[in-house]
């Protein structure tokens, strides 16, 4: 199929990329839990444990994200994000309404159903951002992982303040933000969000990182602006709107690109490309030909080999299983012990932290904060930073060898082929989980200020193993079914809520706290939540470990991954000169 790659194919490309961006601004919302969940408590008389249940519930919708991911692969892209919109109008409106007193309190088992409705609400949207996009740079998954799953850390500070600067901390007008907002903006990416072709022009891919870098740099100005404005104490009414109209501003600032990129290309573009969409979006990152790599050598520069993938183990099989590196259905992804090592290591990262995020409310409480929305962003702000950076880090320690030069080589010796470059990317979670150990034993040490510290530390590595992950698990399964691969392993949100937020944090909490008049119970002190970061801190131990041994199980893939990447360079560079 010939097709025209023009500049307004790529200013489409890149218009889509910055609805994305939006869409993820506001898909944060199941981090946003503390901010009404006093008011759930109180207007209900939950006790701690009930409370935290309802919390599980919120992200137990995480777990129906396997049905976002199924629909990836038969439903276009705005049908996907039309649905999540919907439901989350309806999950988090309903709440709105009881919070608000509009409608009595609905029976326990109800409000269940409509948090796990706006919880999976977010699962459709992050699919349809994340596989659309991925597709669509699909040589910058680093980079690209890193911002948009950044843009979501700072999602809950973007709501946190706005409903601080405009509605003095309201909850009832918070969960409105929460349902009207997120519909909204949807509506954008329906329109502009497309998967589309690219090219495989090396120029291409250098000139994404630089926009790449510009995304970049509007995040963080972003997120500073947000500090800033937490910062810096009470503020009146005059000067709350003026930040409020300042960070829409910002948040707009990004279509600078795809404007900069039309009008370039008015005088610029006019490239043609043999291109067909459904070769790319297949297309594993190991070339494969009958069974085996491909061995490729460029025409001119330094020789580089790779050696084939060990021999099947049975010969008869007239269909072989895919290595690493290729597309895996879930059926055979779940066969491989790394899909297993993988899913437990995230387990250990995220379900520790979705226990903080979930509970930060009552943490600061009990530590005698009388207003937790300071530590709140903070989480959000420095999450972003550990989402956008492990993505970008990642990328360029995957691309060499502990930053050095990155010169591709195999060495085949008594059969086995020795490692030269490529560092796992898994090692970024590892180094992710010996700092969140840190960040959990100064919590527990409830010294003045830990609480602060913590939220730092936890917000950074709650954020690099969600911006890690995503193409981790790309690179290692492939792109042809990574909707549905991607929304199994994100089960351990739910699955990591229920065990340390539902369970350890709620009973452990329950057995310390005092009941007070009307229903519920309240604890004060660094006791009641001790022993929740010790075992919290020996569960981020365990994740260390899982991590070194899947950097251990995957670095040929990366040397492989990256040699073909190497070698497609070298031979493009030599044909153009």
């Amino acid at each position: 199929m010939q097709l025209q790659f023009s500049s307004s194919l790529l200013a489409r490309k890149w218009l889509g990329f910055v609805t994305a961006i939006w869409v993820q601004c506001i898909s944060g919302n199941n981090y946003t839990f503390s901010n009404y969940s006093d008011a759930l408590k109180t207007l209900m008389g939950l006790s701690q444990l009930e409370l935290n249940n309802l919390s599980v519930a919120k992200d137990a919708g995480k777990a129906f994200g396997i049905l976002a991911g199924l629909a990836s692969d038969k439903i276009s892209t705005p049908v996907i994000i039309l649905i999540g919109s919907i439901e989350g109008i309806v999950g988090y409106g309903v709440q709105w309404l009881v919070v608000s007193q509009r409608i009595k309190p609905l029976p326990y088992w109800q409000m269940c159903v409509f948090l796990c409705m706006g919880g999976n609400s977010s699962t459709w949207m992050n699919t349809a951002i994340l596989v659309t996009c991925m597709r669509n740079f699909r040589r910058n998954r680093g980079p690209v992982s890193g911002i948009l799953k950044g843009y979501v850390g700072l999602s809950t500070a973007i709501f946190t303040d706005l409903c601080a600067a405009l509605f003095a901390d309201n909850p009832c007008a918070f969960l409105l933000m929460l349902a009207v907002i997120p519909f909204v903006v949807c509506l954008a990416a329906i329109l502009f969000l497309r998967e589309l072709p690219q090219t495989e022009d090396t120029s291409t891919e250098r000139e994404e990182n630089k926009y790449f870098g510009v995304f970049n740099s509007v995040a963080v100005v972003i997120a500073l602006y947000l500090l800033s404005f937490d910062v810096s104490g009470p503020h009146g009414m005059t000067l709350s709107r003026i930040f409020a109209a300042g960070l829409l501003v910002l948040l707009a600032s990004p279509l600078i690109v795809p404007v900069y990129v039309a009008l370039k290309g008015l005088n610029l573009f006019d490239l043609k490309r043999n291109l067909d969409i459904e070769g790319q979006i297949v297309e594993p990152l190991l070339n494969q030909e009958n069974g085996a790599e491909v061995k490729k050598k460029p025409a001119a520069g330094p020789v580089a080999v790779v050696e084939e993938v060990p021999k099947l183990e049975d010969a008869a099989e007239i269909k072989r299983r895919p290595v690493l590196g290729e597309d895996h259905t879930i059926f055979e992804a779940i066969q491989t012990l790394e899909f297993w090592i993988l899913f437990l290591s995230f387990l250990c990262g995220v379900g520790t932290g979705l226990t903080v995020m979930n509970n930060m409310g009552q943490m600061g409480l009990a530590l005698g904060y009388a207003d937790v929305s300071m530590f709140i962003s903070l989480l959000s702000i420095w999450g972003f930073l550990g989402r956008i950076c492990a993505g970008a880090v990642s990328e360029y320690f995957v691309k060499s060898l502990l930053g050095g030069n990155l010169n591709l080589r195999f060495e085949k010796t008594d059969d086995k082929i020795k490692w030269k470059a490529g560092t796992p990317r898994p090692l970024v979670n590892a180094a992710s989980q010996i700092l969140m150990t840190i960040g959990y034993i100064v919590m527990a040490m409830a010294l003045p200020g830990s609480l602060y510290i913590g939220s730092i530390v936890v917000g950074i590595c709650y954020g690099v193993r969600l911006a890690v992950i995503v193409p981790t698990s790309s690179e290692l399964f492939g792109l042809k079914y990574y909707g549905l691969v991607y929304n199994v392993l994100i089960l351990n949100l739910p699955l990591g809520s229920f065990l340390f937020s539902g369970l350890l944090a709620g009973l452990l909490y329950d057995a310390q706290a005092t009941h007070v008049a009307g229903g519920g119970n309240t604890c004060m002190g660094a006791h009641c939540y001790r022993m929740v970061f010790i075992v919290m801190a020996l569960a981020s131990v365990v994740g260390f470990g899982l991590d070194v041994l899947l950097a251990s199980r995957t670095k040929l893939v990366y040397s492989r991954i990256y040699a073909n990447k190497k070698l497609e360079k070298s031979a493009a560079g030599s044909g153009s000169s």
